[in-house]
């Protein structure tokens, strides 16, 4: 992703200014120690190979297509090579005088590189495998000989993990900024409609009312649009966009006049098919509603939340179910309560209890795991 690569630009630099300091360091020791060297000029080219490999790891990933596979291997090899031919370079009268190895520090460039471009498990394989060759060096494998791939390790760990870190902050910034936008937009157009349609809809209902007859339906009518409206635009943040919605948003198109919908104030996010077959079920057993009951009958729609799961409860105060009602409509084949609420549910994980005597209305509660 492009921001992901933006984000990841200041690390890259970094690692650039890390080159070149252990460049130099490197250069400074050799001035140094180079007459005690059996073979001199050889540490100078060394040198200059790790110079002009230098120069080359910092053009080349400051190009995000050349963060690859290629460049991260070839980084890897150059490096083991400065290391492994330091030792035949000092001799064994370097040796014994305890010399650093050519590269010194620089060794750790390509551990970096691959950190940043990875994560800690990348960082920690490019440190175990420069660990080994620095070890090969030394051809010593305890006491001090252990501390440069020690700490290799733990720079590969903690370079890799604030990396991640970054990209995912990154990315969240820039979900919470796309989300934010859609707000935004959303307030903008509830203002627009506000001012016009939902004025029309509130007039239409009050006149339609006061004149009764059929405007009275007209009015009953442009009630439950109104409310419909209301909660289209005014439901709260839209959804990430990762494959959730949020449940709010798809309950909220049963909203009218007769059907009353109460949710939390935060986002309720499940999974898009999830929320939407919830939605489908909830919307199955208002239609039950108005199937079975008188035209004013009114219904409630509550929307909780658990750790575990989420409940959506559907209430009416309509006459109830009778005794047996459930069980007749199945045997006859009418299968509503048991395919499009029941049925959905299950396929979903969860559960459903309804209640409901005669005179008492009718209580549907289900519940999905979250």
């Amino acid at each position: 992703m492009a921001g992901v690569d933006e984000f990841e630009v200041p690390l890259w630099r970094a690692l650039a200014v890390f080159r070149i300091a252990a460049l130099s360091y490197a250069a400074v020791r050799v001035a140094q120690n180079f007459r005690h060297y059996d073979h001199p000029v050889l540490s100078w080219v060394v040198i200059g190979v790790m110079a002009g490999w230098t120069a080359l790891t910092i053009y080349g990933y400051r190009q995000p297509r050349w963060r690859r596979w290629p460049l991260l291997i070839a980084d890897l090899a150059v490096t083991a090579a400065c290391l492994l031919v330091s030792p035949a370079i000092l001799g064994p009268n370097g040796l014994q005088l305890g010399i650093a190895n050519i590269p010194v520090a620089w060794i750790a460039s390509p551990v970096l590189a691959w950190a940043i471009s990875g994560g800690r498990r990348r960082g920690v394989v490019a440190a175990i495998v420069m660990g080994i060759f620095d070890l090969l060096s030394y051809r010593s494998y305890g006491g001090a000989a252990l501390d440069s791939p020690v700490l290799l390790i733990l720079a590969g760990l903690a370079v890799g993990h604030v990396a991640r870190l970054s990209v995912d902050a990154q990315a969240r910034l820039q979900r919470a900024t796309e989300i934010e936008a859609a707000n935004r937009e959303r307030e903008r157009l509830a203002r627009g409609i506000h001012d016009s349609v939902l004025q029309v809809l509130a007039l239409v209902q009050r006149r339609g009312t006061e004149l009764g007859g059929e405007a009275a339906e007209l009015g009953r009518l442009a009630g439950e649009q109104e409310t419909a409206l209301r909660m289209l635009v005014g439901t709260g943040p839209a959804a990430p966009r990762d494959g959730e919605v949020d449940l709010r948003t798809a309950l909220g198109r049963y909203a009218s006049a007769v059907v009353s919908l109460a949710a939390p104030a935060h986002p309720v996010l499940l999974p898009a098919a999830v929320a939407e077959e919830l939605a489908r079920a909830v919307g199955a057993a208002l239609a039950n509603v108005r199937r079975h009951c008188a035209a004013e009958t009114k219904a409630w729609v509550l929307v909780e939340t658990e750790e575990a799961e989420v409940i959506v409860t559907v209430r009416d105060d309509g006459p109830g179910i009778p005794p047996g009602r459930l069980d007749e409509a199945a045997a006859a084949g009418r299968l509503g309560v048991a395919q499009s609420i029941k049925g959905r549910v299950r396929d979903l994980g969860g559960t459903v209890a309804i209640t409901s005597a005669p005179g008492e209305g009718t209580e549907v509660e289900l519940r999905v795991p979250r």
